[in-house]
């Protein structure tokens, strides 16, 4: 299990836009990466528009937002389109990156067992270490709570 302080695992991506992404291109900056469970359901949508609306100030803090589940590429694409997210939201169609995070559990819905993504998010450092790990993530006031904490690890 990943732990605070640790270096985050790297690895490489496709986005939406089938450019690859890697999380060593953006050491320098600091980076959300979340981890959602599906495109285009309630709580994704909320999320990924939360932080849409904040981008700018991501941007101002000198970050970089990368959205990663195991959808697929054209996926991706529509579920961007549809709600004008302009940040890299990555595919991890082999679940590597999700189980290398520790983000691939079983879960429960409805008295069904099924394996999936755990809404979490790590804020990494400029340096590529974890600086926050953030576990039942609210969606709507993720973006807000992520900000915050960028400001104070200024």
């Amino acid at each position: 299990m990943l732990q605070e302080g640790q270096k985050a695992p790297d690895f490489t991506l496709p986005d939406q836009n089938n450019q690859k992404h890697s999380l060593s291109d953006y050491r320098g900056e600091w980076v959300l990466l979340y981890f959602y469970p599906k495109d285009d359901t309630p709580g994704c949508t909320k999320e990924a528009c939360g932080i849409q609306g904040s981008l700018s100030l991501f941007n101002q803090a000198k970050s970089q937002v990368l959205g990663v589940s195991v959808d697929s590429i054209k996926s991706h694409k529509k579920f961007a389109e549809k709600y004008g997210l302009t940040f890299p939201l990555l595919a991890d169609e082999s679940k590597q990156v999700v189980r290398e995070y520790d983000v691939w559990k079983n879960k429960k819905f409805m008295g069904k067992e099924y394996q999936g993504i755990v809404r979490s998010s790590f804020l990494i450092n400029p340096e590529g270490k974890i600086a926050k790990i953030y576990q039942q993530v609210r969606p709507e006031i993720h973006a807000q709570e992520v900000l915050t904490d960028l400001i104070m690890n200024r």
